[in-house]
C-alpha cells in the first residue's frame, strides 16, 4: 500500500491532470510540442545559414537581431494589435501560421535554390571594397538577404507564435488553478520537442550529405510546414470541438475580461513604466536576453572557425539543441517544480542569473586567456579552439536549461497576482518587446564596439563585453529582489 501511495504521489507531481481534463489540455500540450518543434528546427538552421555563408561570420547575428528583428517584431505586433480589433482570435491564428508557411515554402523552394541569381554579389563586392573589411558584417546582410529573411522569420516565430498566439490562447481559456498544475507540463512538452529537433535535422544532414545542401533545406522546410498544418488542425479541434462544450468553456468572468482587454502594444509599454513591479520584471527579461546573446555570439564565432562548412556547423548545433531539450526535460519534470515549491520563488528566480553569470564570465575568462596566452592543450586533451567551443556549448546548454526550468516558470508565476491589464498588456509588452530589446540591446553594444574598434571581429571586444555582462547580471539579481518584495505584498493582498 505504501508503494502504491508513493507511486500515486509521484504521478500527481509529474502528471497532475485529471482524465476528464485531457479533452482540453491534450490539444494544448500537443500544440506546444509542435510549436516548440518548429522553433527548435528553425533555430538549428538560422544561425548555420547566415554564419557559414560566403564572406559572413558570427558578427552578422548581432546586426540582424539589433537592427532588423526588433523593428520587424514591433511592426508585426502592431499589425497584430490592429487586426485583433477586426478579426477574432481563430482567424488571426490561422492567418499568422499561414503566413509563416508561405514564407518558409518560398525560401525553401524558390529563394534558396536560386540564391546565386538573386543575391547581389557584384554590387556587394563593390560596396565591400568601398567600405573596407570593418563593415563586412553589414555588407553580408545585403549580400545574403535571402538568408537574412529566413533568420528574421525564425526569430519572429518565438515572438508571435509562442508568446502571442499560444500563451495568449492558453491564458484566455485556463484558470489560475489550472495554470499552476499544467504549466510545467507545457514546458516539458516543449523540451521534448527541442530534444527531437536535433536528430530530425541531423538525419537529413547525414542522409543528404552527398548532395547539395539545398536538398536538406527542402526536406526540412516540408517537415516544418507539415508541423504548422498540424498546429492549425489542433487549434481547430480545441476551439470548435472542445471549448464549445459547456464544461470546458472559459468562465464568464474570464471570457469577459479576455474580450475586453485587447492587445495594445503602446498601451502595454506605458503600463509597464507605470508599475514598479512590471519594471522589475522587464529588467529581468532584458538582462537575460542581453547576457545570453553576448555569450552566444562569441561562442558561435569560435564555432565558425572550427566548422566553417554548413554541414559541420549544422551537425554541431543540432547536437547542442538535442542536449538542451533532454537535460531541460529531465530538470523541469523532476527538479524544477519541486525546487520552486520547496525553496520558494526568490531562491529559484536567483538561480538563473547566478549560474548564467558565473558560467558566462568563466567562458569569457577562457577566451581572454587564450587571446593573451594560448590555453594549455591538456584541457580535456584538446586544442584550445576545441576546448573553447566545447565549454561554450556546455555553457549554452546550462543557460537554456536554467531558462526553461527556472526563469520561465518564476517569471510566469510573478504575473499571477497582477490585475488583468498587467497580465495582458503588460505581459505582451515585456515578453515581446522586452525580450527583443534585450537581444537587440546586446547586439547594438556588440556592433557599436566592433565598428568603433574597427576590427570587424566579435572576438576583439571580449574584454569590453565581460564587465558589461557582469553589470547586467547584478542588475538582474537586484530586480529579482525588487520583484520578490512586491510579490510578497501582492500575495498578502489576495
Amino acid at each position: 500500500m505504501k508503494v502504491l501511495r508513493s507511486l500515486s504521489s509521484v504521478k500527481e507531481k509529474i502528471w497532475p491532470i485529471q482524465r476528464f481534463e485531457l479533452q482540453k489540455l491534450l490539444p494544448l500540450i500537443l500544440m506546444k510540442f509542435f510549436i516548440s518543434l518548429v522553433y527548435a528546427v528553425l533555430t538549428c538552421m538560422k544561425d548555420t545559414l547566415v554564419v557559414t555563408a560566403e564572406g559572413s561570420g558570427a558578427e552578422i547575428i548581432p546586426v540582424l537581431k539589433g537592427w532588423f528583428v526588433l523593428p520587424v517584431a514591433i511592426i508585426a505586433t502592431l499589425i497584430y494589435s490592429k487586426l485583433s480589433n477586426i478579426f477574432n482570435r481563430s482567424t488571426l491564428f490561422y492567418a499568422t501560421i499561414g503566413s509563416f508557411i508561405g514564407i518558409l515554402l518560398l525560401y525553401g523552394f524558390v529563394l534558396y535554390p536560386n540564391a546565386n541569381y538573386l543575391q547581389p554579389h557584384a554590387s556587394a563586392n563593390a560596396l565591400q571594397n568601398f567600405l573596407g573589411g570593418k563593415a563586412a558584417h553589414w555588407v553580408s546582410i545585403y549580400r545574403h538577404w535571402i538568408h537574412s529573411l529566413f533568420f528574421v522569420t525564425a526569430e519572429l516565430w518565438a515572438s508571435l507564435v509562442i508568446f502571442l498566439l499560444f500563451w495568449g490562447l492558453t491564458n484566455h481559456i485556463t484558470s489560475v488553478s489550472e495554470a499552476k498544475r499544467t504549466y510545467t507540463i507545457f514546458i516539458a512538452a516543449g523540451d521534448i520537442a527541442t530534444f527531437i529537433a536535433g536528430p530530425l535535422v541531423l538525419y537529413y544532414v547525414r542522409k543528404l550529405s552527398h548532395m547539395h545542401y539545398m536538398f536538406t533545406i527542402k526536406q526540412i522546410m516540408l517537415w516544418v510546414c507539415f508541423f504548422c498544418v498540424i498546429i492549425m488542425v489542433l487549434h481547430w479541434i480545441l476551439t470548435k470541438k472542445v471549448l464549445t462544450k459547456k464544461e470546458f468553456a472559459p468562465p464568464p468572468k474570464l471570457k469577459k475580461e479576455g474580450e475586453k482587454t485587447k492587445l495594445s502594444l503602446i498601451k502595454g509599454i506605458k503600463h509597464v513604466f507605470s508599475s514598479k513591479y512590471l519594471i522589475y520584471l522587464a529588467i529581468m527579461v532584458v538582462a537575460y536576453s542581453l547576457c545570453i546573446n553576448m555569450i552566444e555570439v562569441t561562442w558561435k564565432a569560435h564555432l565558425k572557425i572550427l566548422h566553417p562548412d554548413p554541414a559541420g556547423y549544422q551537425y554541431f548545433m543540432s547536437k547542442v539543441t538535442s542536449y538542451v531539450g533532454l537535460v531541460a526535460f529531465i530538470t523541469v519534470l523532476f527538479f524544477g517544480g519541486g525546487i520552486i515549491r520547496f525553496f520558494g520563488w526568490h531562491f529559484s528566480a536567483q538561480l538563473t542569473p547566478i549560474i548564467v553569470g558565473c558560467t558566462g564570465l568563466l567562458f569569457f575568462f577562457f577566451v581572454l586567456l587564450n587571446q593573451h596566452f594560448t590555453l594549455p592543450s591538456f584541457f580535456l586533451g584538446a586544442s584550445p579552439l576545441i576546448f573553447l567551443v566545447f565549454f561554450g556549448a556546455v555553457q549554452n546548454v546550462i543557460s537554456k536549461v536554467m531558462k526553461y526550468s527556472f526563469f520561465d516558470p518564476t517569471k510566469e508565476i510573478a504575473f499571477i497576482p497582477l490585475d488583468v491589464e498587467s497580465k495582458t498588456k503588460g505581459k505582451a509588452a515585456i515578453d515581446v518587446v522586452g525580450s527583443r530589446l534585450g537581444k537587440s540591446g546586446s547586439s547594438w553594444i556588440q556592433v557599436g564596439l566592433i565598428d568603433l574598434i574597427g576590427t570587424g571581429s566579435i572576438l576583439s571586444i571580449t574584454h569590453v563585453l565581460t564587465p558589461i555582462m557582469a553589470i547586467a547580471c547584478v542588475s538582474w539579481i537586484m530586480a529579482i529582489r525588487g520583484v520578490n518584495k512586491e510579490f510578497a505584498k501582492k500575495e498578502a493582498e489576495v
